[in-house]
């Protein structure tokens, strides 16, 4: 069992920036690849960026490559999202999740409970 909490997020302005942090509890944290979901008002769950357990693989959204940059630190048990360039359209309550599978893109089993972004313009 995992439990995820995350941090970090808050209102900034268009251009700026915000890192967001998500501390899991569990034993085996460090096997589970993770990702970072969001999901804006009236839209639907989207995966933004994930990475493996070892953090040799990632993935990034098109319309997050070159401003977010997702990293963890396993002795930490703790995956960070730093998110650079923010845009208005980047506003969302954003999830962290770990996946027992071994892919980036598999069913996500475990999720924190969200922390709300928003950019204004």
């Amino acid at each position: 069992q995992v439990q995820l909490v995350e941090s970090g997020g808050g209102l900034v302005q268009a251009g700026g920036s915000l890192r967001l942090s998500c501390a899991a509890s569990g034993r085996t944290f460090g096997f589970y690849p993770m990702g970072w979901f969001r999901q804006a008002p009236g839209k639907e769950r989207e995966l933004v960026v994930a990475i493996s357990w070892s953090g040799t693989n990632t993935y990034y959204a098109d319309s997050v490559k070159g401003r977010f940059t997702i990293s963890r630190d396993n002795a930490k048990n703790t995956v960070y999202l730093q998110m650079n360039s923010l845009k208005p359209e980047d506003t969302a309550v954003y999830y962290c999740a770990a996946t027992r599978s071994s892919t980036l893109f598999a069913k996500y089993d475990y999720w924190g409970q969200g922390t709300q972004v928003t950019v204004s313009s």
